[in-house]
């Protein structure tokens, strides 16, 4: 939630459209204002906010002739403290408008620091929480007369989480970044540097990283850094260099984020197959202590939230049935009064790493003395670097709001550790390895020809776009599959879409069903298939209009569904990966066909970093 971006060099980079791109970059972390502050070379300030789009600021951007300027700071801003608004949009100033500051996250002692402000008469002008914090700078900045031991004594006296970048008139070659809880990373360029919440951002400029931890600040000028903790010692940090490169931060041909990253699963699959199987083996469990410590549980909590929650129903299947170990998948914010013992593992699933739910309940495991294994996607993220163990999806970077590849990598690498886990426990024999090894291998080229069926897809979409509500129904493995086919198309589309289990139909949620209420059914040819052609028949007797994905020539569901998507027939435990990717043409489709800006949809952000 909300985006940084900032930027000190010597001159080479027009600093206004650097940051501007920079924050355009970030727009899928959700904003509803947006603001820069720039230094120019005569040691005054230009700073422009205002509620809104990005492209509204770059408008009144084109009306004025802005002066030389090396060193600036850009915000999006999503509300918390105070009514979205032009004055309550980032940069924020202090009394003497020299300090300026951007933040993420949430200062939960901001009335009681903004009292003492007030008292010593400082006057304020916005109604956020941020606005103290430039003001508490201003007042250290007295008694201390030295710029970073009042930025020290400063953020030492915030209770809460942020990010922050700041500049100073006094100082006008540094950059200020500093982290606590909310993600903030630095990129080194040539006589130049950059401040962003995210890596796709810094990725136009340059691939060699340094990533904040927590309790870190960085002192950035051109040529040169410097990183010290919140107690002024100094800290070694490498430099890394990002695998990713700009394009697959590109849209390329495609109008949206969403549809490319749908057209990159194939890619994904397969960049996990070429990591994670070799010689008819999965190597995810090739560290001896990974595979010493999986093999010393006997219940594994998996904890997460939307999307990833999803992935980790599935995830439930699958280790169950393979590994024979007991599963409970939660809500990471509802992860809390569970009783544990030492042979319970947590696993923590996340597309950013960053996730806030997640990351705290990952934090509360490892107070109560358990390990934890997290499944990510973005290397060296908060989740990553504070588990015991992680194992990366490497599904490239994720931009769209609604999660798409990344889910597909979760379920993927899911089932690829059940497998192995289940071998190494003595559950799967040599043979059924080398049987879900050839299935998996046919997964790109059975994600391929789904994505051919899109101009079918479309045409569902068309007919059903209007529709004000959706049911999304499935069974066993395919249950999570209707939770999230109910997610994408609520999220990105707006219209009430609700996931049930299938045969939970005649209790309670076949009294909604009627003549203008479609219902998608999940029904690949399963061992819970009959039980689900049952319950779809309870909906085609009552009027519903079914949409049904099934596998190929089933003539049974064709019978009762209004329009009906065939998937290849596959192993059972692989349908989930398949049966999704209808479900995400269909509601972005949908979305697009009401008008609705499906790369960031309204309210919600791509990284929750709040509580």
């Amino acid at each position: 939630m909300c985006g940084i971006f900032g930027y000190v060099g010597k001159g080479q980079k027009d600093v206004e459209s650097t940051i501007i791109v920079g924050l355009e970059r970030l727009e899928y972390r959700g904003y509803d204002s947006v603001g820069i502050a720039l230094i120019d070379n005569k040691n005054n300030f230009f700073i422009l906010k205002k509620k809104g789009r990005i492209s509204d600021l770059k408008k009144e951007l084109e009306n004025i002739n802005l002066p030389p300027s090396r060193i600036g700071i850009g915000h999006t801003r999503w509300a918390t403290h105070g009514k979205v608004s032009d004055k309550n949009a980032h940069p924020h100033l202090d009394s003497n408008g020299k300090i300026a500051v951007v933040h993420n996250g949430i200062i939960e002692n901001y009335l009681e620091l903004k009292d003492e402000l007030i008292n010593k008469g400082h006057k304020f002008l916005s109604e956020t929480d941020t606005e103290v914090i430039a003001h508490l700078i201003e007042e250290y900045l007295k008694e201390e007369n030295d710029y970073i031991k009042s930025v020290l004594k400063t953020i030492n006296r915030l209770v809460g989480t942020f990010a922050l970048a700041i500049l100073n008139l006094d100082y006008p070659d540094i950059l200020i970044g500093i982290r606590k809880d909310s993600p903030l990373i630095i990129g080194v360029g040539r006589n130049e540097m950059f401040l962003s919440s995210d890596i796709p951002a810094i990725l136009p400029h340059t691939k060699k990283i340094i990533v904040l931890d927590n309790e870190e600040i960085a002192i950035l000028k051109a040529d040169s850094y410097k990183i010290i903790d919140f107690n002024g010692n100094v800290k070694e940090k490498q430099i890394r260099e990002i695998e990713w490169d700009a394009q697959m931060a590109e849209k390329g041909p495609y109008p949206h984020f969403m549809l490319k990253e749908i057209y990159e699963q194939p890619d994904v699959i397969e960049r996990n197959i070429s990591k994670y199987i070799r010689e008819g083996e999965f190597l995810l469990l090739k560290d001896h202590n990974l595979r010493k410590m999986l093999l010393n549980k006997n219940r594994i909590i998996i904890q997460a939230a939307g999307t990833s929650l999803h992935a980790g129903l599935v995830g439930r299947y699958l280790i169950e049935n393979f590994a024979k170990i007991p599963v409970d998948a939660d809500y990471s914010s509802e992860f809390s009064h569970r009783i544990v013992d030492d042979k319970t593992l947590v696993m923590a699933i996340s597309q950013s790493g960053e996730t806030m739910d997640t990351l705290e309940g990952l934090r509360l495991a490892k107070k109560l003395g358990l390990e934890v294994l997290s499944i990510v996607n973005v290397v060296d993220s908060s989740i990553a670097r504070e588990s015991d163990y992680v194992i990366y999806i490497n599904a490239g970077p994720e931009i769209g709001v609604a999660s798409t590849k990344a889910y597909i990598a979760q379920i993927t690498i899911l089932l690829f550790l059940a497998l192995e886990l289940g071998y190494l426990k003595g559950y799967v024999d040599k043979k059924t390895i080398d049987y879900y090894i050839n299935e998996i291998r046919k997964l790109p080229y059975i994600l391929s020809a789904i994505l051919y069926k899109d101009a079918q897809i479309q045409y569902i979409a068309q007919k059903f776009h209007k529709s004000n509500h959706f049911m999304f129904l499935g069974r066993g493995i395919n249950y999570p599959t209707a939770l999230e086919g109910a997610l994408k198309l609520k999220e990105i589309s707006y219209i009430h879409a609700t996931g049930y289990a299938a045969g939970e139909m005649k209790h309670g949620p076949l009294a909604l069903i009627d003549e203008n209420w479609p219902v998608v059914i999940i029904n690949p040819k399963t061992s819970v298939y009959e039980k689900t052609f049952s319950n779809a028949n309870e909906v085609f007797t009552r009027g519903g209009k079914i949409i049904s994905i099934v596998s190929e020539n089933d003539e049974k569901m064709r019978e009762i569904s209004e329009e009906i998507i065939e998937i290849p027939i596959i192993d059972e435990f692989l349908t989930p990966i398949v049966s999704i990717v209808p479900l995400q043409l269909l509601a972005y489709h949908i979305a697009n066909l009401r008008g609705c800006d499906v790369d960031k949809p309204r309210n919600i952000a791509k990284v929750i970093t709040v509580l």
